[in-house]
């Protein structure tokens, strides 16, 4: 299975001692400039979250077009867009208007949303669930329109004034051919890993599963991505998956690493209450290169999965973690079977 390597990064500014990121506009042009470099180092993909109401990024295609303008190979993505607040039609042009600019580089992944700051934020957007339907029932029916749309299917019937007398429906325009194999879905639990599947979209899995069954964070993830690929083979799809799992990777190599993180060393797992629901988080990998070399190979979804994406301390700076990301791929990621591109 050929490895890849991307970055996530949550986008965040703060106008706070020690931060580079002081402004909206620093967290953007920073994160642009940060996919620049981690072409150049050979990594596969540049990520963002996507937040609202919050100190963080949060319209992600004006950036992915900025960052497609930017590179030549890197695939640029989303770790997630909450469809609860999105207009799925337009989400359709958007998405498949960046994906032609970039060549069809974008990964997009979407998903029902993580917890927020905002108390029904996307009922403030104008999107209100139904009547005995839930925020989780929104998301996927906003996502089958979305698939539907970018797929070309007619989402709306034509004006026969303005056709010429011509009926029938229209599909949204433009489309990008391929699209729709690079959808994600972020999934946080097994059953909704198996649901990713049978819709026929990647898996994103989550960097917290709401669920724990005492087992560690990376087999519980393993077995989620086991599961992912039972439904997948079963549902029949002509294609392979891609399936990514999210770690926090932080080298120690200098003295100025030494100083971030030097106290924190590789932690583990952690369990506790998120919305009512027992949830596992998965550890943080810190270190000296050759113990988290060693340590990210036995990771069972690691080796699983196709794609790593290393969520970055952003706030740092674009220097500082293009350096991350060069003693990640230098030092850490050959253990995981991981090839620069040009040798590929």
């Amino acid at each position: 299975m050929e490895k890849k390597i991307g970055f996530l990064s949550f986008g965040h500014w703060q106008p706070i001692p020690g931060s580079q990121v002081r402004t909206g506009r620093d967290a953007l042009v920073q994160s642009v400039e940060l996919a620049v470099a981690a072409e150049e180092l050979g990594v596969d993909g540049a990520y963002v979250r996507v937040h609202h109401f919050a100190r963080q990024l949060a319209s992600p295609f004006p950036l992915l077009a900025a960052m497609a303008a930017r590179t030549r190979r890197i695939e640029i993505g989303t770790g997630v867009v909450d469809m609860r607040y999105e207009n799925p039609l337009y989400m359709a042009e958007e998405a498949a208007a960046t994906d032609l600019l970039a060549d069809g580089r974008l990964q997009l992944g979407i998903s029902r949303g993580s917890p927020e700051t905002a108390l029904r934020g996307s009922e403030a957007f104008g999107y209100v669930p139904p009547e005995g339907s839930s925020d989780a029932d929104l998301a996927r029916q906003k996502t089958a329109l979305f698939l539907a749309a970018i797929e070309g299917q007619p989402v709306v019937q034509a004006d026969p004034r303005m056709t010429g007398g011509a009926g029938g429906g229209l599909a949204v325009q433009p489309q990008s051919p391929g699209l729709r194999d690079r959808i994600w879905w972020g999934s946080g639990t097994r059953a909704t890993a198996e649901w990713t599947a049978q819709q026929g979209m990647n898996l994103m899995s989550s960097t917290l599963l709401v669920e724990d069954t005492g087992v560690p964070f990376d087999e519980l993830q393993a077995e989620q991505i086991a599961r992912y690929r039972a439904a997948w083979a079963a549902a029949g799809w002509d294609r392979q998956p891609r399936i990514s799992v999210s770690r926090s990777v932080l080298p120690l190599v200098s003295d100025e690493d030494r100083a971030y993180f030097g106290h924190e060393r590789s932690s583990e797992d952690q369990v506790g209450i998120l919305e009512g629901v027992r949830a596992r988080f998965g550890k943080t990998y810190t270190g000296e290169p050759d113990v988290l070399a060693e340590e990210l190979a036995k990771d069972a979804a690691v080796r699983e999965a196709d794609t790593l994406l290393i969520t970055v301390p952003n706030m740092l700076g674009v220097e500082y973690n293009a350096r991350l990301l060069e003693n990640v791929v230098r030092h850490v990621a050959p253990a995981i079977g991981w090839v620069h591109p040009d040798q590929r």
